[in-house]
């Protein structure tokens, strides 16, 4: 783990997102409002599973430090008719930024989306995942769309 104790406490924000490809039968349906399946309403519960997995990032992934985080958002929206976009938004008040956490988030909820909706199809893809900004540490990024 990496010591943190001499940085400063400053508010840090991180930004990710995944990208998913659909194949027309579960695009559609997704795309016509929020698919329930027999395991449940697929977005709203990818977004419980993706803030709970920012919380617990620590426990998955070594020598991350445990975070109280102050807020996590996650946005599920159609980019166009078969992509998916998952966007994990986690912000604190630290000495250690949340880059992990917004990626262990918007990752989960892709992971929840595809548990959800593979007995419609298994040529659901889950793609790109990446850091799109991170705020309030040693240095900023922002990733150009």
């Amino acid at each position: 783990m990496v010591d943190v104790g001499g940085k400063a406490v400053t508010r840090r924000e991180a930004v990710a997102r995944t990208l998913m490809r659909l194949p027309q039968a579960v695009a559609s349906r997704l795309a016509d409002g929020e698919l329930t399946t027999a395991k449940g309403p697929v977005f709203a519960t990818a977004i419980v599973a993706g803030v709970m997995a920012a919380k617990r990032t620590h426990e998955l992934i070594p020598f991350c430090h445990p975070l109280g985080l102050d807020d996590c958002d996650i946005d599920i929206e159609m980019r166009d008719p078969t992509t998916l976009a998952i966007t994990c938004r986690c912000r604190l008040t630290a000495k250690t930024g949340v880059e992990m956490e917004a990626l262990t988030g918007a990752s989960v909820a892709a992971l929840t989306v595809y548990d959800m909706c593979k007995a419609l199809s298994h040529d659901i893809v889950i793609g790109e995942t990446r850091l799109i900004a991170k705020t309030g540490g040693k240095s900023d990024f922002h990733h150009e769309d």
